[in-house]
């Protein structure tokens, strides 16, 4: 798996995770969601991605 696929992977397991847990436990897990969306979005635009950093150092293989 590359860096790439493994933060795309993360980030829709967070996506989904923040959602069941703004559904089960409490409303305010939706700024995870919120967190989430707006780290994808600057991301697209800068190249820097803390996730992707952290999936490098894990030994991922470069896109």
């Amino acid at each position: 798996m590359t860096v790439s696929q493994a933060v795309m992977a993360f980030a829709g397991f967070m996506v989904l995770l923040s959602v069941v847990l703004t559904v089960w436990v409490h409303p305010l897990f939706i700024w995870l969601t919120v967190f989430v969306g707006a780290n994808l979005f600057q991301s697209a635009f800068t190249g820097l991605c803390p996730a992707a950093a952290i999936m490098r150092r894990l030994g991922f293989k470069p896109a």
